[in-house]
């Protein structure tokens, strides 16, 4: 029996892209494969209206939402309507602006099936200009040095049905979904993949909005972040003391140091051990305070934020 794939879109605004985005899908999968699939789109709150009968010759249902979330909460709000309102063997992640290439998924798919793991889309090759390119770097090395991992891929990516299910549970998918996927602990690996071009209209994506993205993948991280900065605290402290007692031994003892320089130079290392002791401080109540509060479980929540879900005629509802 073919198995179930739900391809999952977030989506604002893109309705040209996504018409664009299925007719070169339909064209350019196995004609086996593409029986297998049905869409679901999540609406996040588009100010520019589109109707699904536009869509009516693909099995697909646009998730209405009440609010616009930002494209991370949407596949979160996504994935467990599915998990917990579908059956499906596989679900597949993926932008509706072309970028993720349609020419990939089946490669995505035969990976998951072969490993039974999540499998991400590796970038192989960009298409983006070298400013977003350095800044894409800059985010990664950050990444690594605050959180100790490695991030290499976006959201274009394959579950099978139990790790979704799974992975609908997981808080830290709300904030950023490769990010929640890495700190789950779910098996997961990647295949290397060309980044497409987009299809239509201009991306959405600011040099703010680039930013806030990745502030909201090292937030995943959150604790250990916190235990690395106060870790680098402590070693700024200890060499800001061994400073003042050095330049109190050269002062006490030799007859080399020039008038006021010790004091300058102990004074900027009492002010630094006492900022970074404070910023420490600061930091590990506000951890102390985030890991008691109750986290957004999309799983149990995600209906609260749904207006609707509207369906084209040939959508099989399971």
């Amino acid at each position: 029996m073919p198995n179930s794939i739900k391809i999952l879109i977030p989506l604002y605004n893109d309705w040209d892209a996504l018409e664009l985005l299925l007719e070169r899908i339909k064209h350019t999968v196995e004609a086996s494969f593409f029986e297998q699939l049905s869409f679901v789109i999540v609406d996040d709150c588009s100010s520019i209206p589109c109707d699904v009968n536009r869509f009516a010759a693909y099995k697909l249902e646009i998730i209405r939402l009440w609010r616009n979330v930002s494209h991370q909460k949407a596949i979160a709000l996504g994935l467990s309507y599915l998990t917990k309102e579908r059956t499906f063997d596989y679900l597949l992640v993926m932008d509706s602006d072309g970028e993720d290439r349609p020419e990939d998924m089946e490669r995505l798919y035969d990976a998951c099936v072969k490993t039974k793991q999540i499998v991400f889309a590796k970038r192989a090759k960009r298409s983006e200009g070298p400013i977003f390119r350095v800044g894409y770097l800059i985010y990664k090395a950050l990444f690594g040095l605050l959180t100790g991992k490695v991030i290499e891929f976006g959201n274009f990516s394959i579950l099978p049905f139990e790790q979704a299910k799974k992975l609908a549970y997981v808080s830290e998918i709300w904030n950023h979904f490769p990010g929640g996927v890495i700190r789950s602990k779910l098996s997961y690996n990647s295949v290397p993949i060309i980044r497409g071009t987009r299809l239509a209209g201009k991306s959405k994506m600011n040099f703010v909005s680039l930013i806030l993205h990745g502030l909201s993948a090292i937030s995943v991280y959150l604790d250990t972040v916190a235990v690395r900065i106060v870790i680098s605290s402590l070693v700024l402290v200890v060499l800001s003391i061994l400073v003042a007692l050095v330049v109190s031994i050269i002062r006490l003892t030799t007859p080399y140091a020039s008038p006021g320089w010790a004091t300058t130079l102990v004074s900027t290392a009492v002010i630094v051990i006492l900022q970074a002791f404070l910023s420490s401080l600061f930091l590990v109540f506000t951890v102390l305070n985030y890991r008691t509060q109750k986290h957004f479980i999309p799983a149990l929540e995600y209906h609260e934020l749904i207006q609707q879900v509207d369906s084209t005629e040939l959508c099989k509802i399971n």
